[in-house]
């Protein structure tokens, strides 16, 4: 670590809003990765370039399926959302907010709620469906998101 800070002293992180005021969230888990079978949680948000806001950490149970621990995932960023959306808009900018994910059953579950869960995913606890009345309420909107950036 010494030896990477004492060569990237000269590096200069930056971070850059767009226009059109869009807070985009990136959620990604790695499905039972730790000891004991447990995920890992990755998210940021940004507001064109360079994230304003970033987590990664092990979660704290065990899921049975890979759209599950997305859901925990899910869960984990959605409590910063609102508050972010209401933060930037006491600030002055009204900003519409994405959730990019890149599995399509947690998509499915986090539009839809329990009507997409299917036998494997019923036992999900209902906290976990907190994304869905945020789509419902018009607060966060969900797009599907490759490995690469498509702000279409």
């Amino acid at each position: 670590m010494i030896k990477y800070l004492g060569q990237a002293n000269q590096d200069c992180l930056t971070s850059q809003a767009t226009k059109d005021t869009v807070a985009r969230w990136f959620v990604d888990a790695a499905f039972a990765v730790h000891p004991g079978q447990k995920s890992h949680t990755g998210y940021y948000m940004t507001l064109g370039s360079g994230a304003v806001i970033s987590a990664s950490k092990k979660q704290n149970l065990n899921t049975r399926i890979s759209s599950e621990a997305e859901q925990v995932a899910t869960d984990k960023a959605a409590g910063p959302m609102p508050w972010t959306s209401r933060f930037l808009l006491e600030q002055g900018y009204g900003v519409k907010t994405i959730l990019y994910q890149n599995n399509r059953s947690a998509i499915l579950m986090e539009s839809n709620g329990h009507s997409s869960a299917g036998k494997r995913s019923r036992p999900l606890d209902i906290r976990y469906f907190f994304i869905t009345d945020l789509k419902e309420k018009g607060l966060v909107s969900i797009k599907y998101c490759p490995n690469r950036i498509d702000d279409s």
